[in-house]
């Protein structure tokens, strides 16, 4: 085959080449649908420790026994021992050189994560169900428990933030490194 040729030949094939990628790009495979404004929402539920992204709503200790009885007792206990490592949500200690048992209250570092995280991915089998109102009320009960608050003490999206957990200062704050 002469050069001319092979030349001919290559432009052939990078001409084919660009011409589907081209048409590839413009068509789509048709997978899923566009997400709505409303349906992206409910994954933005973050609520930071400094009181951005909470909800309103309030709730107390007393309120929310009823609700960790019935929809959280099956796994973390009617007292918040759990029924194993993972589900133990009270006691520990982060100091014990043995066995430093990691549980909300010896381990999480803000009570705003505690809500976040009850708020998001509570209970295990109906992550997001219970409303914003259940999950202060259940944040300030699993906090209660852990001798953080007071069985009455309203906590909400001011006062939240400002409970102060017993392991605040035991991490190393590395958010400005890149």
């Amino acid at each position: 085959m002469s050069m001319s040729n092979k030349l001919k030949c290559a432009l052939a094939v990078a001409g084919f080449c660009s011409t589907v990628l081209v048409s590839s790009a413009q068509e789509s495979v048709r997978l899923g649908k566009p997400v709505s404004q409303a349906g992206l929402a409910g994954f933005d539920l973050i609520a930071e420790p400094s009181g951005v992204g909470f909800p309103s709503g309030s709730g107390t200790a007393a309120q929310g026994k009823t609700i960790f009885e019935s929809r959280c007792a099956t796994c973390h206990g009617l007292n918040g021992e759990g029924n194993s490592a993972a589900t133990i949500i009270v006691g520990g200690d982060m100091q014990s050189e043995e066995s430093p048992l990691r549980t909300v209250g010896s381990y999480w570092p803000y009570a705003s994560t505690v809500f976040d995280f009850i708020r998001r991915a509570m209970p295990a089998d109906a992550p997001k169900s219970l409303s914003d109102e259940e999950a202060y009320q259940v944040a300030a009960y699993v906090l209660y428990l852990n001798g953080l608050v007071g069985e009455n003490e309203v906590l909400n999206a001011e006062t939240l933030p400002q409970v102060r957990m017993p392991n605040a200062d035991g991490f190393i704050d590395q958010s400005d490194i890149q």
